[in-house]
């Protein structure tokens, strides 16, 4: 994947909105336990940041997701996680199946107004007792004249006491659990959905999160994108945005987190010299340093294998377990050398161990992505033989 002068141009203006937009009110948001969407998406809205993928017919600029890799990449810089997760779930997680398979109506009245900033979205996927497990969920939605009704629960649902609609996963019918499944929208007004409290994380603080019940919620089955029981189906044509999305947006978090160590152990003294100047920690840097490359070169050999057409379930997964793996080894390796002072609640390298934690879990855990690698390999045991 080669960069061009538009590719630039798109990280440069992602890049200089987060200096003037986001950083400068990270911690006041961690405080908070919640950013303003609607304002922040809108700002973003009108630089035409939410659409760089999305077809031009509907607001987007219509580029490949190359330049969608470039603008989640810039992400990295913000010094909060949870605003950065909470923008990828907006342009790569509850909106790409809406994108790709919505009919011209929904794409108008909901795609459109995720683009220009008018609309927070959520995706609502996992339930308290299905995450990673997508096909064993039970919220069901079921027909009723011309509407579904909807009865169930989702859980760690981004965004959700902020969005306007959940692109929501939802079993439309009985029978086998990979094809009675349908994505629907519902917007968050409709009478019968309740939040729980914001949810208290360990980490992705600035994100608000909640559980989120439906009791009888009733939606015009025209709000169902794309053909019915085809839901799991498009789910897992998300998740491969939303894995690529997860290891890009990493990238320079990780260089961050060294840069910064770099520059403390240069300054902290210790038995007559620099931590730095300990091989043992320069060493180590250098190593960690070699990583994020290595995955850098991961995921844009994936994006390029995904703007031409290819299956990159395989790359998507090892690029998304790898940026997990690495989450916890580069912040926990540079924590170590910042002593104490790593130990504190607002060092931001403290916050990001704490954020990037998430990143093995959400969107299919490190152990998930591992089955998917080993099914690929050839080397998954049959279930019957477990």
């Amino acid at each position: 994947m080669l960069f061009t002068e538009q590719h630039r141009a798109i990280a440069d203006t992602t890049s200089q909105f987060i200096e003037r937009e986001i950083n400068p009110y990270a911690d006041e948001w961690e405080a908070q336990g919640s950013f303003p969407a609607h304002q922040l998406f809108k700002k973003m809205g009108d630089l035409g940041l939410l659409g760089i993928a999305k077809p031009e017919a509907f607001g987007g600029m219509g580029l490949d997701y190359s330049y969608q890799v470039a603008f989640a990449e810039e992400l990295g810089r913000i010094r909060s996680g949870g605003v950065g997760m909470a923008i990828g779930v907006q342009t790569d997680m509850a909106t790409p199946a809406l994108a790709n398979h919505g009919s011209d109506e929904l794409r108008r009245d909901f795609l459109t107004p995720t683009i220009t900033g008018d609309m927070v979205c959520s995706i609502g996927v996992s339930e308290p007792g299905a995450g990673s497990d997508v096909a064993s969920i039970k919220t069901s939605a079921k027909k009723d004249g011309d509407d579904y009704v909807i009865n169930g629960s989702k859980m760690w649902i981004t965004s959700s006491t902020q969005a306007d609609f959940i692109c929501l996963l939802v079993n439309t019918s009985e029978g086998n659990s990979h094809a009675n499944k349908s994505l629907v929208v519902v917007p968050t007004d409709c009478p019968g959905i309740t939040f729980s409290d914001k949810l208290n994380k360990l980490g992705m603080r600035s994100s608000d999160t909640a559980q989120v019940f439906f009791d009888n919620v009733r939606v015009p089955q025209r709000y169902r994108i794309g053909e019915e029981g085809q839901g799991f189906r498009y789910q897992m044509e998300q998740f491969q945005e939303e894995r690529i999305y997860a290891a890009a947006g990493n990238l320079k978090m990780f260089e961050y987190v060294i840069q910064d160590t770099i520059e403390y152990t240069r300054q902290r003294q210790a038995f007559g010299q620099s931590i730095l100047d300990n091989q043992v920690v320069h060493f180590r840097l250098a190593e960690l340093q070699t990583e994020v490359e290595l995955l850098r070169a991961l995921v844009y050999d994936a994006v390029e294998g995904y703007i031409n057409g290819q299956d990159v379930t395989l790359k998507a997964s090892m690029a998304k377990l790898k940026a997990g793996r690495l989450s916890r080894e580069v912040t926990d390796s540079c924590l170590q050398y910042w002593g104490g002072m790593g130990y504190m609640w607002d060092n931001p390298v403290a916050r990001a161990y704490r954020d990037g934690r998430l990143s093995s879990i959400g969107g299919g855990a490190d152990e998930v992505m591992l089955g998917i690698i080993a099914k690929r390999m050839g080397i998954m045991p049959s279930r019957k033989s477990l």
